[in-house]
């Protein structure tokens, strides 16, 4: 009962300083405030946005690897003279995984080209065009909003069909279903037979919305492989790691290759996680900085509560002397300045926590491409923060105050 009495008293108090010195109280509550703002403002938005990129990375599935030429990487140097020279994979490689391998569930195979796209008078030009094998929609995320995937005999003859995005639909097609409508890619006709579901711009910039997808062995009819960028993307089996599937298919690929055991891999095995890994390294030096920043609004406001607290000590010594006449111990004093220091700052935190939720709201109606979260866990580190400076800030002046004299505090007349 105590404990909460004192909670209570304490709490009076911090309202009693907001609303008699109200501009002396907001002043020195402003460093918590712009502290709070800066260090929860960041987290809020490096949050997001790893949140955001995660799920777009998420989309290409956390069990997938990519067989390429050339290696991914995130920042530092970039030793691209080691790998110009390397082959492209090719589709007879992806046949030999097929059949050779263990640990892989599904693959596939695809290109990606630029190209005019045509319906009667209307064209998009640069669209992006992807060649893909008959197990694309195994490996890769991939749903239909209207339409139908290739049949095996489409994916094996490289019949002229094609699987058009959302964006493309409505570009070329409005208010018009294209479903069994032929457009033109390469100067050919082609029959659409799907529509694949709107998912909107990642944090990248990229859509699936304005890509067109045709059978590889189309494409290869009227494509140099040789001269694309080529990927063989493959996914693991259930309970199987992605470094089981990569040292199988390190063996496979080597062996096709005919590598000798002292030449290095003239292939690319790449996975997702060193894109994760990469802007986790970032977003761990931005917080950093994020803390240096806030940091010194906090230490100013710090000393901001410091100060409250010492003239509240010192308007309030008689009042001190009579608690400590009627029995009132150290620890009481002690303890009830103290949680007044904590309630001020955590007034100070909370007006920083509504200033960034009022402009995250506004950012989000504005219809910004990154969603913007204040999360629980950030509002719970804002407070927490805030109620740690106030413990801080407060101590000294409330253990002064445990400490006085309670027949010279009576005698005060300040």
């Amino acid at each position: 009962m105590i404990v909460l009495r004192l909670i209570n008293e304490s709490f009076i108090f911090a309202l009693q300083a907001i609303r008699v010195n109200k501009i002396r109280t907001l002043l020195s509550l402003l460093g918590i405030t712009i502290g709070i703002f800066s260090v929860i403002s960041v987290f809020t938005v490096f949050d997001s946005m790893e949140r955001s990129i995660k799920s777009s990375i998420d989309s290409l599935g956390d069990n997938v690897l990519f067989i390429q030429k050339w290696p991914w990487s995130m920042g530092g140097s970039y030793p691209w003279w080691k790998y110009i020279k390397r082959p492209e994979p090719q589709l007879k490689e992806m046949e030999e995984i097929q059949r050779k391998s263990n640990t892989v569930e599904a693959t596939t195979f695809m290109i990606g080209v630029n190209r005019v796209v045509k319906y009667e008078s209307s064209s998009i030009e640069d669209a992006m065009i992807l060649g893909v094998s008959h197990d694309y929609n195994k490996v890769m995320k991939f749903d239909l909003q209207e339409g139908r995937y290739f049949t095996p005999i489409e994916s094996k003859s490289g019949k002229s069909v094609v699987i058009i995005g959302a964006e493309i639909a409505d570009q070329l097609f409005e208010n018009i279903d294209p479903i069994g409508r032929r457009l033109k890619i390469f100067g050919r006709k082609m029959e659409i037979i799907g529509i694949t579901i709107r998912e909107g711009e990642n944090i990248f910039g990229d859509s699936n919305d304005d890509q067109l997808i045709i059978p590889i062995n189309f494409a290869r009819t009227i494509i140099d492989l040789k001269s694309t960028d080529n990927n063989i993307i493959v996914k693991a089996k259930p309970n199987v790691s992605n470094d089981e599937m990569r040292d199988e298919l390190t063996g496979i690929l080597r062996s096709l290759h005919k590598l000798k055991p002292s030449k290095e891999d003239d292939f690319a095995i790449n996975e997702t996680d060193i894109i994760t890994k990469g802007f986790e390294g970032l977003f761990g030096v931005i917080a950093v900085v994020g803390w240096i920043i806030g940091g010194f609004s906090l230490l100013v406001g710090g000393f901001g509560i410091a100060n409250i607290m010492f003239v509240s000590v010192k308007e309030r010594t008689s009042q001190i002397g009579i608690q400590k006449s009627l029995g009132a111990k150290n620890y009481f004093i002690l303890l009830q300045f103290l949680f007044e220091a904590i309630f001020l700052s955590l007034f100070g935190g909370m007006i920083g926590l509504l200033i960034i939720l009022i402009l995250v709201f506004i950012v989000n109606i504005q219809g910004m491409p990154l969603d913007l979260v204040l999360t629980q866990g950030n509002i719970i580190l804002g407070l927490s923060v805030s109620g740690f400076i106030g413990l801080i800030s407060g101590f000294i002046p409330a253990f002064n105050a445990s400490k006085l004299n309670p027949v010279e505090a009576m005698r005060s007349t300040f």
